[in-house]
């Protein structure tokens, strides 16, 4: 896969999640998050599996015999981040809008250099901290501090930019291992709809007419974001560099806010953009400004 291919699926890939965040909002009306998210991704693994068998199984087994234990290993805990994250994203749209939960998400950019260091002891660059003192402030602008409920739905979105941040972390350790992206691809999407399950099945209820009647907002949010956007980031960061990955990324939070302009009419005030201005400056020194000193 080239470069500009991998670009091209980077953009893609965060098109998708940007765009998903309206399913993930307007798809709660029947059923609860948990029963969404369990759906959404069980739908995501059954769509994986045709392009599994025809594109990727006849190599898997050479793939994963170098040390199979560790591949499962990985996979398992990658679908167990995936499955905190989008569970919290997910709760959190009960209680903010979509350009909140998609312009908090992205604070798992600057996270990420973070974890990094705290866990494999890899330097972070100074650009680090002042894009971290950016993101704070352009999250005071953002979050409406006159709304307890809205406070509460972007702190779980902070939560959920954490796991982010774990999952993107070890799909990077994966991906550079196993050259075997569709299989990690159903291998966590499934994880995530077991995990979903359980809780659903404590809280609340899987009532099928209720299910079907999000049908739309479950097929794009479980084919297009649980199961293929999915894949198409695991392709990505095999052949992208960290910055520009990054940067690309972070875009989801345009297109879930220009998304959310045109569709639910969630029109943001000047302080708003002033936040969301904040926000996408931080994300972009923390990843530019290592890569101008190199050069």
């Amino acid at each position: 896969m080239s470069k500009s291919a991998s670009i091209i699926s980077a953009l893609l890939c965060t098109f998708i999640w940007g765009t998903t965040f309206i399913a993930q909002d307007t798809g709660m009306q029947n059923i609860g998050p948990y029963v969404f998210n369990s759906v959404r991704f069980f739908v995501g693994f059954i769509a994986l599996i045709p392009f599994y068998l025809f594109l990727e199984k006849k190599n898997t087994i050479k793939i994963i015999t170098k040390d199979k234990k560790r591949f499962l290993i990985l996979s398992f805990s990658i679908g167990v981040f995936l499955f905190f994250a989008s569970v919290f994203q997910q709760v959190a749209l009960l209680y903010t809008d979509v350009a909140n939960a998609a312009f908090f998400t992205i604070f798992y950019v600057p996270m990420v250099p973070i974890i990094v260091f705290f866990l494999f002891k890899k330097k972070i660059h100074w650009s680090v901290w002042p894009s971290v003192v950016l993101c704070v402030i352009g999250g005071y602008f953002l979050t409406n501090f006159q709304d307890t409920t809205v406070r509460l739905g972007d702190t779980l979105v902070i939560i959920c930019a954490l796991f982010w941040s774990l999952h993107i972390i070890f799909i990077g350790i994966i991906i550079e291992e196993f050259n075997a992206p569709i299989l990690i691809g159903l291998i966590q999407t499934f994880v995530v709809s077991v995990c979903s399950l359980i809780p659903g099945l404590i809280f609340e209820e899987f009532v099928l007419v209720d299910i079907l009647s999000q049908k739309i907002q479950i097929l794009y949010a479980g084919v297009l974001s649980g199961g293929i956007a999915f894949v198409l980031q695991i392709y990505a960061q095999k052949n992208i560099q960290p910055a520009p990955s990054a940067i690309i990324f972070s875009l989801e939070g345009v297109f879930a806010t220009a998304a959310a302009w045109i569709i639910l009419s969630q029109i943001l005030n000047f302080n708003n953009i002033l936040g969301c201005t904040f926000i996408l400056i931080g994300v972009l020194i923390s990843q530019l400004v290592p890569e101008i000193k190199k050069n």
